[in-house]
């Protein structure tokens, strides 16, 4: 099922959703379907060609709404990787660079201190960022992904740390699976404001898959509210694009048509 373009005006793609979809024909397939935009990988582009994409979505007429991602600030080398990131960002046009904080440092019990780290990067790469024309945005991951993939757990501990800059250089992403849990998160996201750069949706099923990061579904397979999430993220404010992103193997293993095709349908049931 496609929609017409005035319901898929905020509408947007995340590779993520069609992991084993080539660029080209997601972005031919976005194209039929009128969807208007497109979130990027850094891995899937690099693969690809960074020119060589910048040129494919311009060409296409796509609108670039995030790149996935940077972050990962207890890394060796984080802040080169991170400074290529916005670079690569500017480059493909996308206005948004999505940061996951990263865990623990290797050996490290000290979850404060990490997290006071995670600030200190930010404001470390926030002048470069400005600078290219890139807004960074601070995902918080649902809390099970603490310990490896990111001590910003929370939409309020994002906003602790992105409301000490101009919102036009640093947000927060409001992604419905890692946030829909929270018993704050419909006063966080009023507190949010001008600060949510970033909308993602899919949904939530159980039982979590081994290893649980690949336990979303497409919108409307699972249990999250997700109609409440947009009309309280468009009460406060934000008027951007919204990204359907899923990672599942069973939705990976499908062809990339047919995903898209279940993603719009869901995502104008369920979300619009």
């Amino acid at each position: 099922m496609t929609g017409d373009r005035t319901a898929l005006r905020r509408f947007s793609l995340n590779q993520a959703t069609t992991k084993h979809w080539p660029l080209p024909d997601v972005v031919a397939g976005c194209v039929a379907a009128g969807v208007p935009g497109i979130g990027l990988w850094r891995e899937p582009v690099a693969e690809y060609g960074l020119a060589r994409t910048a040129k494919l979505v311009r060409d296409a007429g796509l609108e670039v709404t995030t790149l996935c991602r940077g972050g990962f600030f207890s890394a060796d080398g984080w802040r080169d990787e991170n400074l290529r990131a916005i670079e690569e960002a500017a480059t493909l046009g996308a206005p948004v660079l999505v940061l996951v904080s990263g865990g623990l440092p290797a050996g490290s019990r000290d979850i404060d201190g990490a997290r006071a780290r995670v600030a200190d990067a930010i404001a470390d790469l926030a002048p470069h960022a400005e600078a290219a024309g890139v807004r960074l945005a601070i995902e918080p991951l649902h809390p099970m992904f603490t310990a490896d993939r990111c001590v910003i757990a929370t939409l309020g501990q994002a906003l602790d740390i992105a409301e000490r800059f101009d919102p036009g250089v640093v947000g927060v992403v409001v992604d419905a699976y890692h946030v829909w849990w929270d018993d704050t998160v419909y006063a966080q996201i009023a507190r949010a404001g001008e600060w949510i750069a970033s909308f993602q949706v899919c949904d939530w099923i159980t039982p979590l898959p081994e290893g649980v990061l690949l336990g979303r579904a497409l919108p409307g397979d699972g249990c999250i509210e997700l109609r409440r999430l947009r009309e309280a993220v468009d009460a406060a404010g934000y008027t951007g694009p919204i990204e359907v992103e899923v990672f599942h193997a069973d939705v990976w293993a499908r062809p990339g048509d047919q995903v898209l095709a279940a993603a719009i349908d869901g995502y104008l049931r369920e979300v619009v």
